[in-house]
Order: C-alpha cells, then sequence, then structure tokens
C-alpha cells in the first residue's frame, strides 16, 4: 500500500501559513507588552515625583500638577509615553480577546483612554494650591483654556478607565473566572469612587483619586500580562 507523499506546494503553503502565525502572535505579544509597561511606568514616575518634588502634597495637590514647574516636562512626558502605549496596547488587547464578551468594547476604551492621557500631557492644568513653589495658595479664580482642556480629558480618561474594567469584569464572568471578574469590578470601583470623591471636594480627594487611578491602569497591566502569556 502506498502513501502518498506532499506536494512541493502544499509544503510551501503549510509552511507559509505556520510562519503567518507565527509573526502574528510575535506581533500581538509585542503589542500587549506595551500594554504590560503603560500603567507601572506612568504610577512609577508620577509616584515618585510625588515624593520628591518640592512643595507637592498627594492630599492636596492632584498628580496631573506635576506637569507645572521646571520639572514640569517629566509629568508631560509620562502622560504622553503612557497614553501612547496604552494606545497600541489596546490593539494587542482587541486581537486576544476576539471574539469574546467584551472582546470588542474593552480594548476600545483602553485606546480611549489612552488618547484621553496624551490630550492630558498635551493641555497642562493650570498650577494649584501653592504648587509649584511660588503660585498662589489659593486656585486661580478663572482657568485657562488648557486647564479646562486638561480636565475634559482626564474625564474622558477615567469614564473610560471606569467601563473598561468593568467590561472586563463581564468578559471574565461570563469565562466563569470569578476571582479575575470581581478584580475587575473592584478596579473600576476604587476610580469611580476616587474620582467621586475628588469632584465633590472630599477632604484628601486628590489622594483617592491617584489610589483610584493607580489601581485602575495597574488592573488594565494585569489583565495584558494574562492576556499575552495565554499566546
Amino acid at each position: 500500500m502506498s502513501t502518498q507523499a506532499p506536494t512541493p506546494t502544499a509544503t510551501a503553503t503549510a509552511t507559509d501559513s505556520s510562519a503567518t502565525r507565527s509573526s502574528s502572535s510575535t506581533t500581538t505579544r509585542s503589542l500587549l507588552t506595551c500594554a504590560v509597561v503603560a500603567s507601572p511606568l506612568w504610577a512609577v514616575v508620577s509616584l515618585t515625583q510625588a515624593a520628591t518634588r518640592q512643595g507637592f502634597d498627594i492630599t492636596r495637590h492632584p498628580l496631573s500638577a506635576l506637569s507645572n514647574g521646571a520639572l514640569g516636562w517629566l509629568q508631560i512626558t509620562n502622560f504622553l509615553l503612557a497614553g501612547t502605549l496604552l494606545v497600541l496596547g489596546a490593539s494587542g488587547l482587541r486581537r486576544a480577546l476576539r471574539g469574546t464578551p467584551g472582546g470588542t468594547w474593552a480594548p476600545r476604551l483602553v485606546r480611549i483612554g489612552g488618547l484621553g492621557m496624551i490630550a492630558a500631557g498635551a493641555f497642562v492644568m493650570d498650577p494649584v494650591d501653592g504648587f509649584p513653589t511660588g503660585a498662589p495658595s489659593a486656585e486661580a479664580a478663572a482657568l485657562t483654556w488648557h486647564s479646562y482642556a486638561h480636565f475634559a480629558a482626564g474625564s474622558v480618561t477615567f469614564t473610560s478607565l471606569i467601563a473598561a474594567c468593568y467590561v472586563l469584569g463581564r468578559h471574565f464572568g461570563r469565562a466563569g473566572n470569578r476571582r479575575y471578574a470581581q478584580a475587575s469590578r473592584v478596579a473600576g470601583t476604587a476610580l469611580l469612587i476616587g474620582n467621586g470623591w475628588a469632584m465633590g471636594g472630599g477632604r484628601a480627594g486628590t489622594l483617592t483619586l491617584a489610589v483610584g487611578a493607580v489601581t485602575a491602569m495597574l488592573w488594565i497591566s494585569v489583565v495584558a500580562r494574562r492576556s499575552r502569556r495565554g499566546i
């Protein structure tokens, strides 16, 4: 009984298909790495400045205020870089989550959040409550247009990240992963409460906002890392 050997054309086609899949997986992993890195980078750079910049008090000043002063370029660059990494990382999440519950909207919302961060870096908020050193101790009576633009960008970023966390909660819930589903909802709620507390003028509102923002952003990184390991 004879066995027909694969034709050269069939062998070449199979090889090309395998190479294409390998290239696609490599690209997806690279994009997901951007999402993995974005949030820790932003958090470390922001919190390091918060602890070392003269006159900065995280219980009174939002992390965005670090974009002011002689070293303001550090935070501006931090926003621009982290936002760009999130936009790229969203493409990796789209590839990794394609065809799953929440697989369309979670990446879209992360991308919108990244674009909001880029805009927040481009439009610097006004000096606030004595920071940087030498600024008036009270907020300016009239905000500048770029400060309004910064606040609008921040609202877009926070809303998108909150929604992304809740959509991821649905994604993991439908997949039967209760631990990740609950963590996703906790992360979204942390930012929701932090933003609401800060907007309402609550005591140490800037601190609760920072905690919420860092929590939600780091959770996106955790999800991206998990997705990357599964490829």
